[in-house]
């Protein structure tokens, strides 16, 4: 959805929540067929090669090439450390339920520390007009969406956010 296309949402909370758990489904169906019709461990990893490659292509000619959006601002998420732990666990166990249980907890664990060295840097906080803000937030507040209403669109005074709805003063 929305929250895996542009990076200034890529540091709020149901980023790191909703995207692993929607992520997981193609990766797991596609693994399951394939190691119980051909007993092959690894249809996460290609799945998810195939959807990353798929990813790329989208934000490539659909972002930058009609929109120009930046590739920076609208990269997709790093999916292949967690499909590799979902292939490594069905490999070394064998068993589909442990791999559902503790591959799936490490896809969802390993999510956000694999993709922290593409979003650190634009994690940097800068001033921009008397406001302390990321550079996630500047490039969202540069590039402005159409289809975006306004109260999403504003800019936050503070960057230090809590699991609440309000930012921590």
């Amino acid at each position: 959805g929305d929250w895996d296309f542009w990076s200034d949402w890529k540091d709020r909370r149901l980023w790191v929540t909703v995207l692993p758990i929607m992520a997981i489904t193609f990766p797991a169906a596609v693994q399951a067929v394939l190691w119980w019709r051909y007993r092959i461990a690894f249809g996460a990893t290609l799945c998810v090669l195939g959807l990353i490659f798929g990813e790329w292509v989208n934000r490539y000619f659909n972002f930058w090439g009609w929109t120009y959006f930046p590739i920076n601002f609208v990269f997709p998420s790093q999916l292949i450390p967690g499909a590799i732990v979902l292939d490594v666990v069905l490999l070394i166990s064998g068993s589909m339920q442990l791999t559902a249980v503790v591959g799936g907890l490490g896809f969802g664990l390993l999510f956000y520390p694999s993709n922290w060295p593409m979003i650190a840097p634009l994690h940097l906080p800068v001033e921009y007009n008397g406001m302390m803000m990321t550079l996630a937030d500047l490039s969202g507040y540069h590039y402005v969406r159409t289809g975006m209403p306004e109260y999403i669109r504003m800019v936050e005074k503070g960057t230090l956010r809590t699991f609440g709805k309000d930012v921590a003063p």
